[in-house]
Order: structure tokens, then C-alpha cells, then sequence
């Protein structure tokens, strides 16, 4: 048999590949490529099989062991391991290895500094053993060699680097005999060593981003039960109070619920904090506008459909009562829902089953449904625009959310709420007036809560001091129609109204008076001239016109003669 030299060496690195000494980088052309072609497209066919599995970097254990059988199916490299540094940093073990048993893979455990597995990592620098019978650096710790005769088997390890350091050893077995040179092995193998650290790098940065996410997803989940429980909600009026006994209640059950209540008066905040409270919490919470989606597509949405069910269903896409499965699927704006789709929603309710649009196979959901409206379903029944028999499936547990105007003494705590969370958002310290709260208080709010909160935010936008006052305010709050009334005392006279704004807060006995000496002193300050009061009231000309008429307000005789 014609054998390699047995003696223990170095081997130098493959031409081509840059070694650092002293800080200099020197190039190693010497070696000429005696390999046969035959071998040279082999290698070339086992690193295009190495190469596909990049998509598998995801299952690291599965992509490592299918690299190191591929180099002993493909170059007929005999046993093969990949050890890797232990997330304590103090010792190698085997992650991956082809031709050993697992009681030989657990007991490849080396030093950092141990045999000649710990000389390869600790120089980064490839090592071969063309005997492993002379070596004495060869530990033959997994005990897996045993089997073959002296002078039979070369080991080759080469180094595994990421970001220039060394992250384990990447080690083969080769029989005597192959017409082979180390110096052709070491070249390749070190290819090799490159594309399983690039594996690694791949699978720990995805990794690292798993577990961000992860944490992210925790963190918020801890945030939304915080925001959404109804602990947190704001509400102190008896109306609110039965709301959250309401909520208390329900919540532990599998019950469908129908939130009925006037458009922004905080229905999905109530489902939200059904659902946080629920035992279904950590599962999805899935939302559906009815009333915002075409009737043509509501279906798709709802149930999901096949590939090829209409037009543009250009793959398989789940419904949301799939994304919802073992969660909660909130309803908005039900009453919105087309009558052939009430029918269809009616049988997903009683039998939690259902096909996708286009399909045959029927789906089994568990999902807890919540259903909102700001219509009245019984009118809805009576003019055959909703079904009886949904209405009762949904109406298992009716809450009726009250509207702002019926929630007075909650506006205080609602607008400081909403206040200080504006000003935070837009860095700014902004507050209310005494004047403009109690026009606030006043107010029949028709948008609810939506508006208020909205209309707080516009506000400290827009406001270039620190003090939101009466003027400040939009038309309609500062001069709601149903404030109209039928003009003030004849007998009044200007030199009777206050000059100053806080002359007039004093002198105010109402809302309406309040408005009427804001608007006189105005007047008076700027020569009875609308648009210059106009302008400092931030009002339109025909705004203070339509106020004057309101009011009943004149302006004094000498200025009526001087015009």
C-alpha cells in the first residue's frame, strides 16, 4: 500500500489564502493544483449540495449533519466532526458528526487547549496528522477509531472563523492510498469551514432577532393588558361602574357579547379588555370593520378562500376566523354585515365550522366571538335588514356603553387623561382655562370619546402658547346652536361689561354670559370693528356677525353717528 509520510506536521495554507504575520499580509502561489479534473468537479458538485442548504440554516442540527455527509458521499471523506465552543466559552464539544455513534459523539469534550482539536482553535490555523498512531496530540477521545489498523487514517482539522475568530474545528478522516495531496484537502476543507461559518453567523444573527422579537412580543402583551384592562379605563360614573361589572363578569366565559353604544364611545376598548381578561389572552385578538370593507370582499376576509376562488385569488389566503383560532374575533359595526353573510356568520357561530371561499375542505375554529354596533338591532329586525336568529346567537350578553354626554363626571378625568398624553407625545405643557373646561363640561360631544380625544390633540398642536382659552376653541364648541337664546337685557349698557378677559370671567354668571362679555370686550377694545375682534377672537367675520345677532349686541350711539 502506498502510504503518506507518516510524520506530524503543519500544513501551509492553500495558495490564495491571505495569512497575517507581523501585520503584513503575504500570499502563498507556490503550490501548483495536481488534483484530477474528476476531483475537481466534485468538489465543485459537493459545495453546490453545501450551497443549497442555506435555506435550511434555520434547523442549524439538520444543515450540519447534512454538510458532513455530504463530504462522504460526495469525496469519500471517511468520519466527520464539527466542534463547536460551549456557550460558557471554556470547552469544545461535537455539535454535528458523520460516522459516529451517540455515545461516541458525547464524549467528544475537549480543553480549549487540549489535543490536537484545542491546536487548531487556539491558532486558527489548519493542522494535519498523517498517522494518527504517531501523534500524541491525537486523543482519540470519542474512541471511535479503534477499529482501524496502524498507518491506516490521516485526520485533517481546519479552523471554523467568524468575524476573524475562531468558533470551533471542522475535522475529517482520510484513508491511505487516495492519489490526494493534504495541501488539495486543507484547500478545500477550508472552503468548507467557510460556508458552515457562514451558516452559523446566518442561524445566530436570525436568532438574535427571534429573541428580540420575542421579548418585544412580551413586553407588549404585558403593555396591552395594561392599557386595555378595564382597570385601566377611565370612569368613575355609575354607568361606566356597570360597564366593568359587565366586563368582570363575561369575561371568564366563552360567552359571544354584542356591544351596542353610539359611535366612539370606546367598544373596542371594552372587547379588548374582555379579551385581556379572558382566559383566551395570550391567543390572537383579531378586529374586522364590517362597515369598511366592500360586501364583495367581506366574504374573503371573514372565511379566507383558495387559490383560484375569483379573479386576482392568486394564492390561498386564511380568513380571519383562522388568524383568530383559540383567541377572540371582535365584530365592528355588525349591523353593517349583507344578509346572505349573516347566514354564513350564523353557521360559523353555531358549529364552528366553515369552508373557504372556493373550497371544499371545511375548517374547525374555536374562537370566541364579540360582536359592536352602533345601530339598533331590534329596528334593524323589524325593517328585515338583520336576521332574528343571529341577533339572538349574538346577543348572549348585551353591554350598553354610555355616551359621553351621559358620563359628565368623567369629563375632567378624561381630559387630563388625554392631556397629559398629548403633551407628551408633542413635548408640550399645555393646560386648560377655567372658561374653556366648563365650555367643555357643556358640550353634547356627538363623536364621544373619539372627538374629545381628537379634538385635545389638535389642540395642543395648534395652540402657540401654554393656556388653551375660550377662543382657542372651535366655532362649534364655543357657539353651539342649542345655546342660542333670545338676546340679552335692553337696558344694558357697554360701559356696564367689562373691559379685560378677567373682568369678564367675574362679572360671568354662565356659559352664556361668559361668551357674550368675551365678545363685547372684544368689540369695545378694538373700536366696535369685527374684523379686527374677528381676528383677535379667531373667528371668521361671518362667525362674529352671526354672535352679535345672537347676543343682541349694538354698538354705542356716538358710534353709530360717527359711521
Amino acid at each position: 500500500m502506498d502510504k503518506r509520510p507518516v510524520t506530524t506536521k503543519t500544513v501551509p495554507e492553500p495558495p490564495g489564502h491571505q495569512r497575517r504575520t507581523m501585520g503584513k499580509t503575504t500570499l502563498d502561489n507556490h503550490h501548483t493544483d495536481t488534483r484530477p479534473s474528476t476531483t475537481n468537479g466534485l468538489e465543485v458538485m459537493a459545495l453546490y449540495r453545501i450551497a443549497q442548504l442555506i435555506g435550511s440554516a434555520l434547523d442549524l442540527d439538520k444543515a450540519l449533519a447534512e454538510i458532513l455527509r455530504i463530504l462522504h458521499d460526495t469525496l469519500r471523506m471517511e468520519r466527520a466532526t464539527l466542534v463547536l465552543k460551549d456557550s460558557g466559552g471554556a470547552r469544545l464539544a461535537i455539535r454535528a458528526s458523520y460516522g459516529l455513534i451517540e455515545r461516541e459523539k458525547k464524549r467528544g469534550i475537549y480543553k480549549i487547549d487540549e489535543g490536537v482539536i484545542g491546536k487548531v482553535f487556539r491558532t486558527a490555523y489548519p493542522f494535519v496528522v498523517p498517522d494518527i498512531q504517531d501523534e500524541p496530540l491525537f486523543l482519540n477521545r470519542t474512541g471511535a477509531r479503534t477499529s482501524f489498523d496502524k498507518g491506516e487514517i490521516s485526520f485533517i482539522g481546519v479552523p471554523v472563523v467568524i468575524l476573524e475568530k475562531p468558533v470551533g474545528v471542522l475535522s475529517v478522516d482520510r484513508l491511505f492510498g487516495l492519489e490526494i495531496s493534504f495541501e488539495e484537502d486543507i484547500r478545500f476543507l477550508t472552503v468548507v469551514a467557510t460556508l458552515i461559518a457562514q451558516f452559523l453567523h446566518l442561524h445566530e444573527t436570525i436568532a438574535k432577532k427571534e429573541q428580540r422579537l420575542l421579548e418585544e412580543n412580551i413586553s407588549l402583551k404585558a403593555e396591552l393588558k395594561t392599557r386595555f384592562s378595564h382597570k385601566n379605563m377611565i370612569g368613575q360614573c355609575k354607568r361606566m361602574q356597570e360597564v366593568f361589572r359587565y366586563i368582570d363578569k363575561v369575561a371568564p366565559s366563552s360567552a359571544t357579547a354584542l356591544l351596542l353604544g353610539e359611535s366612539g364611545t370606546g367598544k373596542e376598548l371594552v372587547s379588548r379588555a374582555i379579551h385581556i381578561a379572558s382566559p383566551r389572552h395570550k391567543r390572537p385578538f383579531v378586529k374586522v370593520n364590517c362597515a369598511a370593507l366592500p360586501d364583495t370582499l367581506l366574504e374573503s376576509e371573514l372565511l379566507g378562500h383558495e387559490k383560484g376562488a375569483f379573479t386576482g385569488a392568486t394564492a390561498t389566503k386564511k380568513g380571519r376566523f383562522e388568524m383568530a383560532d383559540g383567541g377572540t374575533l371582535f365584530l365592528d359595526e355588525i349591523g353593517e354585515l349583507p344578509m346572505p353573510l349573516q347566514a354564513k356568520l350564523l353557521r360559523v357561530i353555531q358549529e364552528k365550522q366553515f369552508e373557504r371561499l372556493g373550497g371544499t375542505r371545511t375548517i374547525d375554529v374555536d374562537v370566541r366571538i364579540i360582536a359592536a354596533t352602533n345601530r339598533n338591532l331590534e329596528e334593524e329586525l323589524v325593517g328585515n335588514r338583520f336576521r332574528e336568529d343571529l341577533f339572538y346567537r349574538l346577543n348572549v350578553v348585551p353591554i350598553t356603553i354610555p355616551p359621553l354626554r351621559k358620563r359628565k363626571d368623567d369629563l375632567p378625568m378624561l381630559i387630563d387623561h388625554f392631556l397629559k398624553g398629548s403633551n407628551q407625545n408633542n413635548k408640550r405643557r399645555i393646560r386648560f382655562s377655567r372658561a374653556a373646561l366648563a365650555l367643555f363640561t357643556e358640550y353634547h360631544w356627538p363623536g364621544n370619546i373619539r372627538e374629545l380625544e381628537n379634538l385635545i390633540e389638535r389642540l395642543v398642536i395648534m395652540n402657540d402658547g401654554e393656556v388653551i382659552n375660550l377662543n382657542d376653541l372651535p366655532s362649534y364648541i364655543n357657539a353651539p346652536m342649542e345655546r342660542q337664546c333670545a338676546g340679552v337685557a335692553a337696558g344694558t349698557t357697554s360701559e356696564e361689561i367689562p373691559t379685560t378677559r378677567e373682568g369678564a370671567m367675574g362679572a360671568a354668571t354662565s356659559l352664556q354670559d361668559l361668551e357674550r362679555h368675551e365678545l363685547e370686550a372684544a368689540l369695545i377694545r378694538h373700536g366696535w370693528v369685527q374684523a379686527r375682534a374677528a381676528r383677535e377672537l379667531k373667528i371668521t367675520q361671518r362667525q362674529i356677525g352671526y354672535k352679535i345677532r345672537k347676543h343682541g349686541l349694538t354698538p354705542p350711539e356716538h358710534l353709530k353717528r360717527s359711521r
